[in-house]
């Protein structure tokens, strides 16, 4: 009736490895010797004279930073402390700040540091010990990367004026759905929010109709507002597997939106599928407690130009077998080419 197959995993493990070093960064020795004007304690290669490489040199500390570095590497060091007058030199001129992977708290961030920072496009401060966000005040942030982390906060009002941000990704903090209410109204290009691995209850409010990617997987959510998804007219990928999801937290239509490419309700507490759209291509609900399929989930009308374009439908790990599909559910399911049992 329809083909079962294994799905592609590597292809799977990479779109998740990509998420993490994802900047684009070319080590010094690629770029032969340093330059005469760079801080001795990092590399400022001839050829690439905007960049100062400081990544992976047992660092404590934030170095001086001279005129004309745009793009500055200080990922994989011991620094716990960034100490005023370090970015005097190009507070409007830095573009790039890479600080993954280090010890720095809130309370050693001085004054007069990143908080001068005018014109920053990226600031990458993942794997440290933040509390609560760190901000630049540049209006050209376009992403903004603070995961592993302990925040337990991020104050509304904070990205009021980065309208060019279009990329946030906040993975594996301690931020709960009230700790984050109202911070992200400001950023009005937002294509990419990760809100994964934290407390939330319920999915972010107020976050801009301009979202094209939501990730909110692992957290403690049992449902969807009703007409949540309407305020998302170009929401691409939902992705809410490892929560707490269950039917009754479902309203009725509330997954039945058109634009919808990919939605991912694994791991979660449902018994049932839930109405999708037709337009909806990839479906992941392995690992829930479902118990029957009805058609009704998928079609809402069976015709010659009416049937559901999902491809991939993941249903291994519940209640139910091939056998328990519908008869008239191939009429549906036309294009489909993986449905997973076991």
């Amino acid at each position: 009736m329809f083909p079962l197959r294994v799905p592609l995993l590597a292809a799977l493990v990479s779109l998740a490895l990509g998420q993490v070093d994802d900047y684009d960064y070319h080590p010094s020795s690629q770029h032969g010797p340093s330059g005469p004007n760079c801080n001795q304690e990092c590399d400022c290669p001839i050829t690439f004279p905007s960049a100062m490489y400081c990544d992976s040199r047992k660092l404590k500390f934030v170095p001086a930073v001279p005129t004309g570095i745009k793009y500055l590497y200080l990922h994989n060091n011991q620094i716990d402390e960034i100490k005023a007058g370090v970015f005097d030199n190009v507070t409007a001129d830095l573009r790039w700040l890479v600080l993954d992977n280090n010890q720095i708290t809130n309370s050693k961030i001085a004054a007069g540091t990143i908080d001068k920072l005018t014109a920053l496009e990226k600031l990458f401060f993942s794997n440290n010990q933040l509390t609560e966000p760190v901000i630049p005040p540049s209006k050209a942030l376009e992403e903004l990367k603070i995961m592993h982390n302990k925040m337990t906060k991020f104050p509304s009002g904070l990205l009021s004026d980065k309208e060019n941000l279009t990329s946030i990704n906040l993975q594996d903090n301690q931020l709960t759905s009230e700790a984050i209410s109202g911070a992200f109204k400001g950023p009005k290009k937002l294509l990419s929010l990760d809100l994964s691995h934290n407390k939330l209850k319920k999915l972010p409010v107020g976050v801009p109709s301009s979202l094209e990617i939501l990730y909110a997987d692992f957290n403690d959510i049992d449902g969807i507002g009703a007409g949540y998804l309407n305020k998302l007219p170009g929401l691409k990928y939902l992705r809410m597997s490892h929560n707490k999801v269950v039917d009754s937290g479902i309203p009725s239509g509330a997954f039945n939106a058109t634009s919808l490419v990919e939605l991912d309700l694994s791991f979660n507490k449902l018994q049932s599928v839930p109405e999708i759209n037709e337009q909806l291509e990839q479906l992941y609900l392995q690992a829930n407690e479902i118990n029957k399929i009805e058609t009704g989930s998928f079609c809402k009308y069976i015709g010659i130009m009416s049937f559901s374009k999902l491809k991939h439908l993941r249903l291994d790990g519940n209640n139910v077998t091939q056998g328990d599909m519908p008869a008239e559910i191939s009429s549906c399911l036309r294009v489909v080419t993986d449905i997973m049992f076991e």
